[in-house]
């Protein structure tokens, strides 16, 4: 097995205990924190299947992906400390 076909198994794992905490995070705030972390751990399993298959351009995908990721916490916390208010 490949090093990096191990890292995407291990980083698929984190991916799952990191959804854990988006479904069962007691605060609200554990859930925008957990979806962060999905985000993030997306990220990186992009950026290690580009190394794998040799394709460059899911770099730019990743990047685009962590860019819409961070935007949307953004939002979502704004949204949240605004108590739900439009």
């Amino acid at each position: 097995m490949s090093f990096l076909v191990v890292t995407l198994v291990v980083i698929a794992f984190l991916l799952i205990g990191s959804l854990v905490r988006v479904f069962v995070g007691p605060t609200v705030w554990d859930r925008v924190l957990g979806l962060n972390l999905v985000t993030a751990k997306l990220v990186m399993a992009i950026v290690v299947f580009a190394f794998l298959v040799d394709r460059t351009f899911l770099l730019d995908v990743a990047i685009v992906y962590s860019l819409l990721g961070f935007i949307a916490s953004v939002l979502i916390s704004r949204f949240i400390e605004g108590k739900g208010q439009v």
